[in-house]
């Protein structure tokens, strides 16, 4: 698996992991059932600390992203399309309002949305 970490960012490497594999599990590079590397095989090949990537196993975990086996390891769940969590609402307005104040109208916000919406599909 293939990460591309930045590890001069602001955003925690926990984090740029979960990131990255909720983005493969969105656009289809990583299926349903897929089996993700064992947390020490990621961090060899990351070059980090195995407690980061159980970090960002465990909140992929929290967040009904991926499911685990001690036999079979972490692989990706299925996504019950039960529409956005709380957070990530929340984390929808904090961004349209920082939009909204860099003087981005509505429809440009919209047509935004959904050029990177349509990216991602």
């Amino acid at each position: 698996m293939l990460l591309h970490l930045d590890f001069h960012s602001e955003i925690p490497i926990y984090q740029q992991i979960r990131n990255q594999i909720v983005l493969g599990i969105a656009d289809g590079s990583l299926g349903v059932g897929q089996r993700l590397p064992t947390i020490r095989a990621l961090a060899q090949e990351a070059g980090i600390n195995m407690m980061t990537v159980s970090k960002a196993y465990q909140l992929l975990k929290q967040e009904g992203y991926i499911q685990t086996d001690r036999r079979s390891g972490a692989m990706v769940a299925p996504q019950p399309g039960a529409g956005p969590r709380a957070e990530t609402m929340e984390a929808l307005r904090l961004h349209l309002s920082e939009l909204r104040l860099a003087g981005v109208g509505r429809e440009a916000a919209l047509e935004l949305c959904a050029r990177l919406y349509d990216e991602e599909g």
